[in-house]
């Protein structure tokens, strides 16, 4: 087993540059951004009232502190850059840890921020009353990573400072929705229900519910940098999901109070449709710049992140040396920030042009995953498209870090640990639980998209057998 998932990872040549509110600023960042404004509708279409409705985001938020108890416990008792990539080195096999890190470079983290700038870039066209059109999306959304990556190379202090200003101007603008469902509020026929029964039921609904909250994970990645860790990483897991949990409550409650329960079910853009009666025809554009500020916000904090957890696969691996090399000026992991970027790019390339879609039905074709091509009208290009075609990669890894915690419970027994879950195993369990059937209702939607993330993960095998043939990287802090 690679020694730096044990030994020295916390030898970062980063001094421990993030807070409390730095920490909980990434969460909130990262959670809350396109869901908030587009799946509303969803989950109410599934419910049969605006209480099962508010019930279900709250049962979302009470889910994700579960989760989060969990993650604690493995980020304070084992806080070393990687996150989930050394809880699954050290609780199975070398290889398990090495698929996590190769899948969460080729799929996992580059399709998050590809599918958040295509959201940024369609609401910039949104927003350009007509001077850009939807062939410049595409375009867009790779300003939209290119940008970001500038940001995180300038250092972690520059990533932060802008995380922090995303984040409070994110809260300013759900406030601002507030305002405009109180403004526009309906009285009692707000919660009035035409059609109490749900389409397809709260257990459906869920999956969007969930899927909203997706993201608060990506606090494990900081946990070498964050300050006073033992404290603030509970603190910050527990304080981030409760404060997403009372936005999200709070603007969907604003949603039905202006809109109405109906409304609110038939709205696309509730956000816009909220805000209108206060500020006119200047709701949609408010709306607009709203959602890509969030969107920012969420993208600047998933590149943040998930660049911190290439470098511990780079460091363990020398076919991945360069991944590993951390720059100690600006205490930043320039190349992963740089491969992250590229692979992300490729992918909005890939599922936004017709030349990107045939080569990838070709290579599919090719390798026998598939007769002929992807389903890709099915998933309407772009954010549905990397969504759905990654998620099933992405719940499986997060049910085998559950798994991991209670496999090392036993296999680590004395191992000191800050922080302790609550009720255990009964929370794990229904962490792990709860992964399976996000799980098995992703594999459910995305069908043969599915391959789209599978067939990259594939390709790890191969690479793990070459990469334990050479030699494990020594472990000093390499600078560039």
């Amino acid at each position: 087993m690679p020694e730096s998932t044990d030994d020295h990872l916390n030898g970062t040549g980063s001094a421990a540059s993030l807070g409390l509110w730095d920490s909980i600023s990434i969460i909130v960042g990262i959670v809350v951004g396109v869901s908030i404004f587009t799946v509303p509708a969803l989950i109410f279409s599934n419910v049969s009232g605006p209480w099962q409705g508010l019930g279900a985001w709250l049962l979302g938020g009470v889910l994700s502190l579960i989760g989060a108890l969990c993650y604690a416990e493995l980020a304070t008792t084992y806080p070393k850059m990687g996150g989930d990539y050394v809880y699954l080195n050290r609780a199975f096999k070398p290889w398990t840890g090495f698929l996590f890190g190769w899948g969460r470079l080729s799929v996992i983290q580059t399709a998050s921020i590809g599918s958040l700038a295509y959201i940024f870039a369609e609401y910039a066209v949104r927003l350009s009353n007509g001077r850009l059109d939807a062939n410049h999306t595409v375009w867009l959304a790779c300003a939209c990573v290119l940008g970001v990556t500038a940001v995180n190379v300038m250092g972690i202090v520059v990533g932060k400072t802008a995380q922090n200003i995303l984040t409070v101007a994110k809260v300013l603008g759900l406030l601002g929705i507030l305002a405009g469902g109180l403004y526009a509020f309906q009285g009692a026929e707000a919660f009035a229900v035409e059609n109490p029964v749900g389409k397809g039921g709260i257990g459906f609904a869920m999956i969007f519910v969930l899927y909203a909250y997706g993201g608060w994970n990506d606090t494990a990645f900081v946990a070498a940098e964050t300050r006073d860790r033992k404290r603030n990483i509970p603190r910050s897991l527990i304080l981030g999901i409760g404060i997403i949990t009372g936005l999200y409550l709070l603007i969907n409650l604003a949603y039905m109070m202006g809109m109405g329960f109906e409304g609110a079910r038939a709205s696309w853009v509730p956000a816009a449709d909220v805000l209108t009666p206060m500020l006119g025809d200047k709701g949609g554009q408010a709306m607009s710049l709203l959602v890509m500020l969030s969107v920012l916000g969420a993208v600047n904090g998933v590149a943040l992140t998930g660049a911190r957890g290439h470098v511990a696969m780079g460091r363990d691996y020398r076919l991945f040396t360069l991944l590993g090399r951390w720059n100690p000026k600006k205490h930043s992991p320039f190349w992963a920030l740089l491969a992250q970027a590229a692979i992300a790019l490729l992918m909005i390339v890939a599922v936004g042009t017709a030349r990107g879609r045939g080569s990838i039905d070709t290579i599919m074709v090719g390798l026998g995953f598939s007769v002929s091509g992807l389903p890709w009208a099915e998933y309407h290009g772009g954010f549905d498209t990397l969504v759905a075609g990654t998620a099933p990669v992405f719940w499986m890894f997060f049910y085998l870090t559950g798994v991991a915690m209670l496999v090392l419970r036993v296999k680590d027994r004395t191992t000191p640990r800050p922080f302790v879950t609550p009720f255990y195993p009964i929370l794990p369990l229904i962490f792990c639980g709860t992964c399976l059937y996000m799980l098995w209702q992703s594999v459910a939607y995305a069908k043969g998209l599915s391959m789209f993330g599978f067939a990259p993960l594939a390709l790890g095998v191969p690479l793990y057998f070459i990469s334990r043939h050479m030699r494990a990287a020594n472990g000093e802090v390499k600078q560039q």
